[in-house]
């Protein structure tokens, strides 16, 4: 007796243009076209995706910002330090 053969749902995950062996792009599945080739293109696809951000709230901005510069200016000073050092023993060094 000869087993039968797969019905539509019982098929193979693997479909269509993956058994043609053509790769599609990352996270697309069958069926669902990436949002730039929906209709109204690449800027509503960017207004769509821009909807779904979540932006950070005015407070958490501001100090996300001061530490951002607190760290830029610890970094520069240490930076400086070791440049003065570095010129100094230099200088030391090869009078």
């Amino acid at each position: 007796m000869e087993p039968e053969a797969p019905t539509s749902s019982q098929a193979s995950p693997v479909s269509g243009a993956a058994e043609s062996g053509a790769m599609s792009p990352v996270g697309v599945e069958e069926g669902n076209a990436p949002l730039a080739d929906a209709e109204g293109g690449f800027a509503a696809a960017t207004v769509a995706e821009l909807r779904r951000v979540v932006w950070p709230s005015r407070q958490q901005l501001f100090s996300e910002s001061v530490a951002v510069i607190l760290m830029v200016g610890l970094s520069a000073a240490a930076i400086a330090a070791l440049d003065r050092f570095y010129s100094w023993a230099s200088a030391q060094v090869f009078r």
